[in-house]
């Protein structure tokens, strides 16, 4: 068994504390930046390219919005409610954590849609770029979440179970590694090969990635430890898995309609 002893903190100055999960966000940003880049090229001609390039350094800035804001007000609105309701002032205390992947994804899309309209841009093409991108962000964010010792797994007898101190002295799945794998790299690779096929339409690899990530996370989340205030929805799912068939359904929706669509044209 392994027993967890990593500290969240790299390094301490005082004042100024380095986190991992704060370098997480950071290495996510400048990596997917410049991956970002590399996608786009793949998607178009060289005729359009340079528009949706010079354009998407813009777009960052509104993703990190994105991100911030409809991660921490899905977290409030999924996983704590009622308490945040009747502490209104805790939404802004982001550094004592709590931020949903789902209401990220929805603060993401909703930045990309704002602004490509503005820009008269295909908003497809980015948000297939942004869905390439993203496993990069959730390998670092899971590998920085097991790093801090949260979202720590069920208890298991499996030779690689982890004890974390700070929960209890039970050896637990790592399920934090298990979605910085299916998630992170996994699905990394999966949309890697898709983008740029030719057969897929502009939008097809960002619908995807909403029925693989749905797969894998209620996947893994079958080793996660529900969160302590909620439980279980109908005795066996998770918010999470739950919010993920809603991704799913969606995803193979869409998907379905494009496909459609494209045939009767």
């Amino acid at each position: 068994m392994i027993v967890h002893n990593f500290d969240p903190v790299l390094l301490d100055f005082g004042i100024i504390q380095i986190r991992w999960y704060s370098l997480a966000y950071i290495f996510g940003i400048l990596f997917g930046w410049w991956y970002g880049k590399s996608i786009i090229k793949k998607q178009i001609s060289e005729t359009s390219q340079k528009k949706y390039l010079v354009n998407f350094d813009d777009l960052v800035g509104y993703i990190i919005i994105g991100v911030i804001v409809g991660g921490r007000l899905g977290y409030v609105f999924f996983y704590n409610p009622s308490f945040y309701l009747e502490n209104t002032l805790e939404i802004f205390k982001l550094w004592k954590g709590g931020m949903s992947f789902h209401g990220g994804l929805i603060g993401v899309m909703i930045s990309i849609y704002i602004f490509s309209k503005f820009k008269d841009l295909n908003f497809r093409i980015y948000f297939d770029t942004v869905s390439c991108v993203a496993p990069l962000g959730i390998f670092l964010g899971r590998v920085a979440n097991f790093i801090n010792g949260e979202l720590y797994g069920i208890k298991t007898d499996k030779t690689w179970g982890v004890i974390f101190p700070k929960v209890d002295n039970s050896p637990r799945h790592p399920s934090q590694i298990y979605e910085a794998l299916l998630e992170g790299v996994i699905l990394f690779f999966i949309l890697k090969f898709l983008i740029g096929k030719k057969f897929l339409n502009h939008g097809a690899v960002s619908l995807i990635f909403l029925v693989m990530y749905g797969v894998f996370r209620i996947i893994s989340e079958q080793f996660r430890q529900p969160d302590e205030h909620i439980g279980y929805i109908f005795g066996y799912l998770s918010v999470g898995s739950f919010l993920s068939i809603i991704m799913i359904i969606l995803g193979i929706f869409f998907l379905l309609k494009s496909i459609s669509y494209e045939k009767n044209k």
